[in-house]
């Protein structure tokens, strides 16, 4: 299949054109509306330093329905032990700054480039992109972050410095999107961690109809705030 050439105006080909590993499209920018075209699309960006952009639509897709997310007995004794508190919004900045130098991404490269921290910087000004964050006590132990489109969570990547601090965050934010009437999470790129916890592969014609349904429902922008905080 052809990788496209995107145009200055923020246009994207249909998702189902894409080769076998899920690439699109290379080029563009990273502008706030283009980005907005691109995840109502089920497309997202992810790209190295010095790349050109490249923009991707996986077939199958990571998806996490709120009403199938499994918390392990293990974990479950961790949330009550009240250890930890999660917020939303609170460090938006420190969060995604902390997901790009995770364990890992400091040898190996990361996707989150200082002009991917920027664009979702904006969309965060905006009210579009948010931040889930785990504490205990006054220390930032792990959180992650993601934009919020309709009834569609699309998570961009997560970080943790103590046991499970990332997935307490997660299950912070599972269960104030379920209450708040939100379809689906979108995971993008498979991980055992989040199979785990309840996410399962869904084939793209799938995924894109549970994501036209999700985004029939209004968009919860602006800053968030969990009901605990």
């Amino acid at each position: 299949m052809p990788v496209f050439a995107l145009p200055k105006k923020p246009l994207f080909p249909d998702p189902g054109l894409a080769d076998s590993d899920g690439l699109l499209a290379v080029g563009g920018d990273l502008s706030e509306k283009r980005l907005l075209v691109a995840y109502s699309m089920g497309i997202f960006p992810w790209y190295m330093e010095g790349s050109p952009i490249l923009w991707w639509s996986p077939d199958p897709r990571l998806v996490l329905f709120p009403s199938e997310l499994r918390v392990s007995r293990s974990l479950r004794q961790t949330l009550k032990k009240g250890i930890y508190t999660v917020t939303a919004d609170r460090c938006f900045d420190r969060v995604i700054r902390r997901c790009a130098t995770a364990q890992g991404r400091t040898t190996t490269g990361t996707w989150i480039t200082g002009d991917m921290i920027e664009a979702y910087q904006r969309l965060h000004d905006s009210g579009f992109c948010h931040s889930v964050e785990t504490w205990c006590g006054e220390e930032l132990t792990g959180g992650l972050y993601g934009l919020a489109i309709g009834g569609a969570f699309f998570g961009e990547s997560m970080f943790s410095d103590r046991s499970d601090a990332s997935k307490i965050a997660l299950v912070g934010l599972v269960e104030h999107l379920a209450a708040w009437g939100f379809r689906l999470i979108d995971c993008q790129v498979t991980t055992e961690h989040l199979r785990r916890l309840g996410a399962r592969m869904v084939a793209r014609p799938v995924f894109l109809a549970a994501l036209k349904e999700a985004l029939s429902v209004p968009t919860r922008r602006g800053r968030w705030t969990f009901a605990a905080e």
